[in-house]
């Protein structure tokens, strides 16, 4: 647990590194960058490996920060956080892999790249709400950076409406945070002293405060019908945005729902309960059917995830032990499976057939021009359509099972949303990989003897994130004997059990 620190302070200190390095070379800054994700994830998978469950948060580093405001610099983890902690590892270590052919500002777009994920690191790690929300905020801004200044379709359009809408987000998150501080008599902004504070608050204020906070966070992990941010943030960004935006930012949203507005004001959960639920659905409904309808590949990939992560706000919502566990599982999935979506879309397909339009690639014989992106693909799409054997079976599985428990009209509509991601996935795998049987004479922009090959940094970037995939899908246990401990906390328990402390 000790180690865990050290990914936060490690990620700021290489963003600086690979800024400097980057204006010497570009190799250099590659090689910063892909040290310190690497690092990073090295020391999550040390701290997992010491980690003993149980329930509620371990101090690693408490000081006082801002004593006059009762600010502490508190870091601390439990096993919901030390698993989000290990996907952003892996997600941002394939991320650079997948970012090695930047050649515009490397020192510049890797700086910001490991500055996102210092701010991910914290979110995941703080046990202070105000600490919290300043690693929040540091995570937004490289976003719009990275976004406007090496993103391709209406990138500054894309950038500024995802930036937007996470500021109003964080708007809300900050009023919720800062009443709740003023109610509980402005002692202190930590965690478990705002949720024992929140005891003496009443209805009425729980309620709103739950609201005010749950809606924030959501904006950011794609709460219908404020996902709008989502699919074109997606479109528009690099492909190494693209899989930290999707594979661990949008998680950012989910941990904060989780984190702050359940385990703080659990009697506001039991009053919006139905309500969560009902959007979640409608979320995974409506995304997927946009899906469906899709000409744009990478459009396809953006509402899939919004679609995924109404899985993980049903679980959420359903707020049984079970069904949360499979929310955090899912995130650990999504994040995994969604990076490797997108890997294949920008980084394989885009960067060497230079269209995403469906109907393009329908003409090409992917299949035999890039064999390797399109096993990669169907890997890919089998986890996310939740086959046995990959991490999004166990999620999806144990999500539909705890929101049965809790409502069985939620798991039947979940369950007809696996239904419709099915169809998307396999029509997209269709048509972008094996619509042509043969190989044309002059592929779309590209010349007639053939795609450049896929090279060893992303087969690297595909093997660590199948492999990652893979291995929980067979073996869940590992992350659900982190979690399962976690929900036991007082905390959660009352989230867990309508609102009873």
């Amino acid at each position: 647990m000790n180690t865990l620190p050290g990914t936060l302070y490690l990620s700021f200190a290489g963003a600086l590194l690979a800024w400097l390095a980057g204006r010497k070379s570009a190799r250099a800054a590659r090689w910063v960058a892909l040290a310190t994700a690497a690092a990073g994830a090295a020391l999550a998978l040390v701290a997992g490996a010491d980690f003993i469950p149980q329930a509620g948060l371990q101090t690693i580093v408490d000081v006082a920060w801002i004593p006059e405001l009762g600010v502490r610099y508190h870091l601390a983890a439990d096993g919901i956080s030390l698993t989000l902690v290990v996907l952003t590892g892996l997600a941002a270590t394939a991320g650079v892999l997948f970012s090695w052919n930047i050649t515009e500002r490397p020192g510049d777009f890797f700086g910001l790249y490991l500055a996102l994920i210092g701010g991910v690191y914290g979110v995941f790690l703080s046990a202070d709400a105000f600490v919290l929300f300043v690693f929040y905020e540091i995570a937004i801004v490289p976003k719009y950076f990275l976004i406007a200044g090496w993103g391709s379709t209406n990138r500054e359009y894309g950038a500024m409406k995802l930036v937007l809408y996470s500021f109003v987000g964080s708007s809300l998150v900050l009023a919720g945070v800062l009443w709740a501080y003023a109610l509980a008599g402005g002692g202190s902004f930590g965690l478990a002293e705002l949720a024992a504070a929140a005891t003496r608050f009443t209805p009425g204020q729980q309620s709103a405060l739950f609201a005010l906070t749950f809606l924030g966070f959501g904006i950011l992990a794609g709460l219908f019908p404020f996902h709008t941010w989502a699919p074109t943030g997606h479109v528009a960004a690099p492909t190494g945005a693209s899989m930290l935006l999707a594979g661990v930012v949008m998680k950012l949203g989910a941990y904060g729902c989780l984190r702050v507005a359940m385990a703080t004001f659990p009697v506001g959960l039991a009053a919006w309960q139905p309500v969560i639920a009902v959007l979640a659905i409608a979320g995974i409904l409506y995304a997927g059917f946009v899906a469906l309808v899709q000409d744009d590949f990478k459009f396809v990939i953006g509402y899939s995830s919004v679609s995924h992560m109404g899985f993980v706000l049903l679980g959420l919502a359903a707020a049984n032990a079970q069904a949360v566990s499979g929310a955090v599982l899912q995130m650990f999935s999504h994040g995994v499976i969604a990076g490797l979506l997108f890997a294949v879309v920008g980084r394989m397909v885009y960067d060497r057939t230079h269209t995403r339009m469906l109907a393009d690639l329908r003409a090409l014989p992917l299949h035999r021009m890039l064999p390797f992106a399109a096993l990669t693909f169907v890997l890919a799409a089998l986890a996310s359509m939740g086959m046995p054997g990959f991490s999004g079976f166990p999620a999806e599985l144990t999500i539909l099972i705890g929101a049965w428990r809790t409502a069985p009209g939620w798991a039947a509509g979940g369950a007809v949303g696996v239904l419709v991601a099915a169809a998307f996935t396999l029509r997209v795998m269709q048509l972008a990989f094996f619509g042509a049987t043969e190989q044309p004479a002059h592929a779309a922009g590209t010349p007639h003897h053939g795609l450049p090959p896929i090279t060893w940094p992303e087969r690297i970037g595909a093997a660590l994130l199948i492999g990652a995939s893979v291995y929980i899908g067979l073996k869940p246990d590992v992350l659900l004997s982190w979690i399962s401990p976690a929900l036991e906390s007082p905390l959660f328990q009352a989230a867990l059990q309508g609102g009873v402390r």
